[in-house]
């Protein structure tokens, strides 16, 4: 391993960080506004620099022009972004969930710097989100992501280029499955809003005297705040199982085919 290391190929090594970094760049954690610049550079480094033996057999020749090494350093850039944007697809789910939470609770005004999602969101929205970030890294399950970079050398050659078709299905299809996954995590909170606003409704109809804002809104809050308490650990568990799943569909060859699954 020294003697590789001694001996490493700086084209190579440059192959394999432009991927990986990319890739840790856009991943939920690893590329945080939160962790400096300096931090995430030298992982991204330090990763790249342990890998670059192991992939050596994936990665073709040096270019003998620049405009083909400048094709095929975006082109690893490119499958890095794919690779990289996945995980943060997966928590989208979380950040649709909390976002409909905070609709139903009536706290959608009330907007914060989200440090995962790094936009203003709701507060309940970031909440999840940072707990949803805490469980991954906390089971290990970081390692999941990391494990699916490397092994996209398996499918993704450098020499054979992005497929960009598949590419794009696959991210379109996951993007939707996120938003189903995310209003199912919120579903015993849309029913019980729909509920509550029924029988509100009524009330308003049978009493129309009753200041329903003054009245419903306190009440309002409080059920949704309660019936997410009650419900966390549930849908943490939910989300952890579909992020878990779907990481590990990229982990190996026969998770990477990008045709099946769909």
């Amino acid at each position: 391993m020294l003697s590789e290391l001694i001996n490493l190929n700086l084209f190579a090594f440059l192959l394999v960080f432009t991927r990986i970094g990319t890739a840790l760049t856009i991943m939920p954690g690893f590329g945080s506004q939160q962790v400096t610049l300096m931090a995430r550079l030298v992982f991204a480094l330090a990763i790249s620099l342990v890998m670059t033996p192991a992939l050596m057999e994936f990665l073709p020749t040096e270019p003998v022009s620049v405009s083909a090494l400048t094709l095929l350093l975006l082109s690893e850039m490119l499958i890095g972004f794919f690779l990289g944007l996945i995980p943060r697809v997966f928590m989208g789910a979380l950040q649709t969930a909390g976002t409909m939470i905070a609709m139903l609770a009536s706290l959608t005004s009330l907007f914060a710097m989200d440090p995962i999602a790094e936009q203003q969101s709701s507060l309940i929205a970031g909440y999840m989100s940072l707990i949803g970030l805490t469980l991954i890294f906390v089971t290990d399950t970081h390692h999941l992501m990391l494990m699916a970079v490397v092994d996209s050398y398996s499918l993704f050659t450098p020499a054979g280029g992005p497929m960009i078709g598949d590419m794009t299905e696959y991210l379109a299809h996951r993007v939707a499955d996120s938003f189903r996954i995310g209003l199912q995590l919120c579903s015993p909170l849309i029913l019980s809003g729909l509920a509550y606003y029924l029988a509100i409704g009524i009330m308003g109809r049978l009493m129309p005297a009753l200041p329903i804002f003054f009245f419903a809104m306190p009440i309002q809050i409080t059920l949704q705040i309660y019936l997410m308490a009650i419900t966390l650990t549930s849908v943490m568990l939910v989300f952890m199982r579909y992020f878990t799943d779907g990481i590990q569909a990229l982990v190996g060859v026969q998770g990477l085919m990008l045709g099946q699954g769909f």
